[in-house]
Protein backbone atom coordinates (compact mmCIF):
# COMPACT_ATOMS: atom_id res chain seq x y z
CA UNK A 1 0.00 0.00 0.00
CA UNK A 2 1.47 3.36 -0.30
CA UNK A 3 -0.42 6.06 1.60
CA UNK A 4 -0.04 9.51 1.23
CA UNK A 5 -0.55 11.30 4.28
CA UNK A 6 -0.18 15.33 4.88
CA UNK A 7 1.49 15.25 1.64
CA UNK A 8 3.79 12.24 2.80
CA UNK A 9 4.40 9.37 0.89
CA UNK A 10 4.17 6.18 3.11
CA UNK A 11 5.13 2.90 1.22
CA UNK A 12 4.37 -0.44 3.19
CA UNK A 13 6.00 -3.47 2.95
CA UNK A 14 6.87 -3.52 -1.09
CA UNK A 15 6.53 -6.52 -3.28
CA UNK A 16 6.38 -5.76 -6.86
CA UNK A 17 7.69 -9.32 -8.27
CA UNK A 18 5.60 -11.46 -10.86
CA UNK A 19 7.62 -14.68 -9.17
CA UNK A 20 8.35 -15.37 -5.61
CA UNK A 21 9.36 -18.22 -4.84
CA UNK A 22 6.08 -20.53 -5.96
CA UNK A 23 4.00 -17.58 -6.03
CA UNK A 24 2.64 -16.20 -8.71
CA UNK A 25 1.82 -12.76 -9.26
CA UNK A 26 -2.27 -11.98 -10.52
CA UNK A 27 -2.32 -8.57 -10.41
CA UNK A 28 -2.06 -4.79 -12.53
CA UNK A 29 1.58 -4.16 -13.20
CA UNK A 30 3.22 -1.82 -11.20
CA UNK A 31 3.97 1.49 -11.77
CA UNK A 32 7.36 2.50 -10.55
CA UNK A 33 6.75 6.30 -10.91
CA UNK A 34 4.10 5.68 -8.46
CA UNK A 35 5.40 3.77 -6.37
CA UNK A 36 9.31 4.17 -6.61
CA UNK A 37 9.75 7.85 -4.98
CA UNK A 38 8.18 7.06 -1.61
CA UNK A 39 9.10 9.29 1.29
CA UNK A 40 8.90 6.41 4.21
CA UNK A 41 8.85 3.14 4.00
CA UNK A 42 7.42 0.74 6.86
CA UNK A 43 8.65 -3.06 6.87
CA UNK A 44 6.56 -5.20 9.16
CA UNK A 45 8.60 -8.08 9.57
CA UNK A 46 11.79 -9.87 7.56
CA UNK A 47 9.70 -12.73 5.40
CA UNK A 48 10.65 -12.95 2.00
CA UNK A 49 7.12 -11.21 0.60
CA UNK A 50 7.12 -8.44 3.01
CA UNK A 51 11.10 -7.75 2.85
CA UNK A 52 12.20 -8.43 -0.49
CA UNK A 53 15.08 -7.17 -1.73
CA UNK A 54 14.66 -7.25 -5.48
CA UNK A 55 11.79 -4.62 -4.50
CA UNK A 56 13.31 -2.87 -2.33
CA UNK A 57 16.31 -2.47 -4.77
CA UNK A 58 13.38 -0.67 -7.31
CA UNK A 59 13.10 1.96 -4.99
CA UNK A 60 14.65 5.21 -4.18
CA UNK A 61 17.18 4.71 -1.60
CA UNK A 62 16.52 8.37 -0.11
CA UNK A 63 13.72 6.50 1.49
CA UNK A 64 13.62 6.81 5.63
CA UNK A 65 12.82 2.89 6.29
CA UNK A 66 11.57 2.19 9.84
CA UNK A 67 11.78 -1.56 10.20
CA UNK A 68 12.20 -4.41 13.00
CA UNK A 69 15.97 -4.83 14.85
CA UNK A 70 16.96 -7.90 12.79
CA UNK A 71 15.85 -6.12 9.23
CA UNK A 72 18.25 -3.67 9.81
CA UNK A 73 21.60 -5.03 8.63
CA UNK A 74 19.51 -6.48 5.45
CA UNK A 75 18.26 -2.37 4.52
CA UNK A 76 21.88 -0.87 4.71
CA UNK A 77 23.06 -3.80 2.97
CA UNK A 78 20.40 -2.79 0.10
CA UNK A 79 21.95 0.97 0.14
CA UNK A 80 19.71 2.55 2.31
CA UNK A 81 21.23 5.17 4.70
CA UNK A 82 18.06 6.14 6.67
CA UNK A 83 17.29 2.90 8.65
CA UNK A 84 15.37 2.87 11.71
CA UNK A 85 14.91 0.24 13.75
CA UNK A 86 12.42 0.27 16.28
CA UNK A 87 10.38 -2.34 18.71
CA UNK A 88 6.73 -2.25 20.16
CA UNK A 89 6.58 0.50 22.01
CA UNK A 90 9.25 3.18 20.40
CA UNK A 91 8.04 5.66 18.17
CA UNK A 92 10.12 7.70 15.28
CA UNK A 93 9.48 11.62 14.07
CA UNK A 94 9.70 11.86 10.43
CA UNK A 95 8.74 14.17 7.92
CA UNK A 96 6.20 15.71 10.44
CA UNK A 97 4.40 12.50 11.56
CA UNK A 98 4.59 10.41 13.85
CA UNK A 99 5.20 6.58 13.53
CA UNK A 100 4.65 4.34 16.43
CA UNK A 101 5.71 0.31 16.48
CA UNK A 102 3.16 -1.58 17.42
CA UNK A 103 2.47 -5.41 18.49
CA UNK A 104 2.00 -7.92 15.74
CA UNK A 105 1.47 -11.90 16.40
CA UNK A 106 3.33 -13.38 13.92
CA UNK A 107 6.37 -16.24 13.16
CA UNK A 108 8.49 -13.63 11.76
CA UNK A 109 12.11 -15.90 11.37
CA UNK A 110 13.33 -15.02 7.79
CA UNK A 111 13.73 -18.47 5.21
CA UNK A 112 15.58 -20.54 4.67
CA UNK A 113 17.41 -20.28 8.33
CA UNK A 114 13.52 -20.10 10.14
CA UNK A 115 14.86 -18.39 13.81
CA UNK A 116 12.25 -16.41 15.19
CA UNK A 117 12.50 -13.07 14.51
CA UNK A 118 10.28 -9.53 15.27
CA UNK A 119 7.06 -8.38 13.96
CA UNK A 120 5.50 -5.38 14.20
CA UNK A 121 2.45 -3.05 12.87
CA UNK A 122 2.72 0.54 12.85
CA UNK A 123 0.24 3.50 13.66
CA UNK A 124 1.33 6.95 11.52
CA UNK A 125 -0.34 9.86 12.91
CA UNK A 126 -0.10 13.39 11.32
CA UNK A 127 -3.34 15.38 10.97
CA UNK A 128 -5.08 12.12 10.41
CA UNK A 129 -4.00 8.78 11.40
CA UNK A 130 -3.99 4.80 9.69
CA UNK A 131 -3.21 1.61 11.44
CA UNK A 132 -0.84 -0.97 9.14
CA UNK A 133 -1.17 -4.07 10.89
CA UNK A 134 1.45 -6.05 8.55
CA UNK A 135 0.61 -10.01 9.12
CA UNK A 136 -1.12 -10.55 12.50
CA UNK A 137 -3.51 -13.19 14.12
CA UNK A 138 -6.16 -10.58 16.49
CA UNK A 139 -5.17 -10.10 19.91
CA UNK A 140 -6.83 -8.32 22.68
CA UNK A 141 -4.96 -5.36 23.16
CA UNK A 142 -5.68 -4.04 19.89
CA UNK A 143 -8.46 -2.27 21.67
CA UNK A 144 -6.16 0.24 22.99
CA UNK A 145 -4.31 0.63 20.02
CA UNK A 146 -6.54 4.05 19.25
CA UNK A 147 -5.06 5.74 22.41
CA UNK A 148 -1.94 5.65 20.95
CA UNK A 149 -3.22 8.77 18.86
CA UNK A 150 -5.13 11.81 19.58
CA UNK A 151 -8.54 10.55 18.15
CA UNK A 152 -8.60 7.41 17.69
CA UNK A 153 -7.55 5.73 14.30
CA UNK A 154 -9.05 7.15 10.76
CA UNK A 155 -8.02 4.18 8.89
CA UNK A 156 -7.15 0.90 9.61
CA UNK A 157 -5.16 -1.40 6.68
CA UNK A 158 -6.11 -4.85 8.10
CA UNK A 159 -4.48 -8.40 6.37
CA UNK A 160 -7.79 -10.83 5.54
CA UNK A 161 -6.05 -13.72 3.73
CA UNK A 162 -2.73 -15.03 2.13
CA UNK A 163 -1.31 -16.19 -0.44
CA UNK A 164 -2.71 -19.54 -0.86
CA UNK A 165 -5.92 -21.61 -0.15
CA UNK A 166 -5.93 -21.67 3.58
CA UNK A 167 -4.39 -19.42 6.52
CA UNK A 168 -2.28 -20.83 9.15
CA UNK A 169 -1.76 -19.05 12.58
CA UNK A 170 -0.75 -15.72 12.95
CA UNK A 171 -2.85 -14.70 10.02
CA UNK A 172 -5.98 -13.22 10.08
CA UNK A 173 -9.50 -14.15 7.78
CA UNK A 174 -12.44 -12.55 6.93
CA UNK A 175 -14.56 -13.56 10.38
CA UNK A 176 -10.80 -12.88 13.01
CA UNK A 177 -10.36 -9.80 10.95
CA UNK A 178 -14.24 -8.34 11.62
CA UNK A 179 -13.52 -9.21 15.18
CA UNK A 180 -10.16 -6.90 14.86
CA UNK A 181 -12.00 -4.29 13.48
CA UNK A 182 -14.51 -3.96 16.13
CA UNK A 183 -11.70 -3.79 18.89
CA UNK A 184 -9.91 -1.17 16.88
CA UNK A 185 -12.49 1.03 16.19
CA UNK A 186 -11.32 3.07 12.80
CA UNK A 187 -13.48 5.42 11.21
CA UNK A 188 -11.97 3.56 7.76
CA UNK A 189 -11.09 -0.02 7.04
CA UNK A 190 -9.40 -1.27 3.93
CA UNK A 191 -9.06 -4.85 3.80
CA UNK A 192 -5.71 -6.03 2.28
CA UNK A 193 -3.47 -8.69 1.49
CA UNK A 194 -5.39 -10.41 -0.71
CA UNK A 195 -5.89 -10.59 -4.18
CA UNK A 196 -2.25 -10.31 -5.03
CA UNK A 197 -0.70 -13.49 -5.24
CA UNK A 198 -1.68 -17.78 -5.58
CA UNK A 199 0.94 -20.34 -5.74
CA UNK A 200 1.47 -21.55 -9.24
CA UNK A 201 -0.89 -23.59 -10.96
CA UNK A 202 -4.04 -22.64 -8.82
CA UNK A 203 -4.78 -19.21 -10.86
CA UNK A 204 -7.92 -21.24 -12.51
CA UNK A 205 -9.29 -23.70 -9.81
CA UNK A 206 -8.83 -20.91 -6.70
CA UNK A 207 -9.55 -18.02 -8.71
CA UNK A 208 -12.41 -16.94 -5.99
CA UNK A 209 -9.64 -16.50 -3.67
CA UNK A 210 -8.37 -13.19 -5.68
CA UNK A 211 -12.28 -11.81 -4.74
CA UNK A 212 -13.57 -13.12 -2.32
CA UNK A 213 -11.95 -12.69 0.73
CA UNK A 214 -12.54 -8.69 1.62
CA UNK A 215 -16.07 -8.93 0.34
CA UNK A 216 -16.60 -12.02 3.00
CA UNK A 217 -15.09 -8.95 5.66
CA UNK A 218 -17.14 -7.17 4.64
CA UNK A 219 -20.26 -8.99 4.38
CA UNK A 220 -19.46 -9.29 8.54
CA UNK A 221 -18.45 -6.21 9.67
CA UNK A 222 -22.06 -6.13 8.31
CA UNK A 223 -23.59 -8.63 9.73
CA UNK A 224 -21.42 -7.66 12.88
CA UNK A 225 -23.33 -3.80 12.49
CA UNK A 226 -19.67 -2.39 13.58
CA UNK A 227 -19.39 0.89 13.04
CA UNK A 228 -16.29 1.17 10.09
CA UNK A 229 -16.75 2.27 6.84
CA UNK A 230 -15.67 -0.94 4.54
CA UNK A 231 -13.90 0.42 1.55
CA UNK A 232 -12.41 -2.36 -1.38
CA UNK A 233 -9.52 -0.95 -3.14
CA UNK A 234 -8.72 -3.62 -5.96
CA UNK A 235 -5.24 -3.87 -6.68
CA UNK A 236 -4.12 -1.37 -8.59
CA UNK A 237 -6.74 0.96 -7.12
CA UNK A 238 -6.79 4.41 -5.85
CA UNK A 239 -9.19 5.45 -2.49
CA UNK A 240 -9.22 8.98 -1.49
CA UNK A 241 -10.70 10.19 1.85
CA UNK A 242 -11.53 13.18 3.00
CA UNK A 243 -9.95 14.04 5.95
CA UNK A 244 -12.49 17.26 7.55
CA UNK A 245 -12.30 21.10 7.17
CA UNK A 246 -8.86 22.07 6.92
CA UNK A 247 -7.22 19.09 7.10
CA UNK A 248 -6.88 17.78 3.61
CA UNK A 249 -6.97 14.48 2.28
CA UNK A 250 -5.77 11.04 2.56
CA UNK A 251 -4.73 8.78 -0.66
CA UNK A 252 -4.25 4.96 -0.36
CA UNK A 253 -2.90 3.11 -3.65
CA UNK A 254 -2.67 -0.34 -3.58
CA UNK A 255 0.57 -1.87 -4.92
CA UNK A 256 0.75 -6.28 -5.07
CA UNK A 257 -1.66 -7.28 -2.45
Amino acid sequence: MLIEIDGVKVLTDPLFREWLLHLRRHAPAIDMAIFGQPDVILISHAHLDHLDRQSLKRIAREAHVIAPRDAGKILLRLGYGHVTTVTPGEHVDTHGLKITAVPAIHGGGRMPWGADADTLGFIVEGERSFYFAGDTDIYPAMGQLGALTRDGIDLALLPVWGWGPKVGPGHLNPTSAARAAGLIGAHTTVPIHWGGYLPAGLGRSHARLLKDPPREFARIVERMSLPTDVQIVEPGGKLELATGAGAGQAAVERNDE
